[in-house]
């Protein structure tokens, strides 16, 4: 990635003003440290990403590779296994996984 921090839609985080639903969220997320791998588009290589926050559609992860938003990730999560998503936003980082399907992330307790 170059230059400062990408962002798709209105998901990134801080982005949203007072009294507008830019940034909300349709489902609740769980704060968490979960330790898990991640492979990021079709590079070779397997990366160990803190898992930050997980709810049934995506989660933040810290990894301190940057993406470029709309990338294709790859992830291994204890108690819930392999799924994959879309980076939908980069910062600092941190970066915010669109999953492609739903998950349970009580698994991950």
């Amino acid at each position: 990635m170059t230059g400062g921090d990408r962002t798709i839609d209105s998901i990134a985080p801080d982005s949203a003003s007072a009294g507008s639903t830019a940034g909300k969220r349709a489902l609740p997320r769980d704060s968490l440290l979960l330790v898990g791998q991640c492979r990021l588009g079709d590079e070779p290589g397997v990366h160990e990403v803190r898992v930050r926050n997980l709810s049934e559609a995506g989660l933040m992860i810290e990894l301190d590779i940057p993406a470029d938003v709309g990338s294709h990730v790859w992830l291994d999560l204890p108690g819930i296994g392999e799924t994959s998503g879309t980076v939908a936003w980069c910062a600092a980082g941190r970066m915010g996984i669109a999953l492609d399907g739903t998950i349970d992330p009580r698994r991950a307790r």
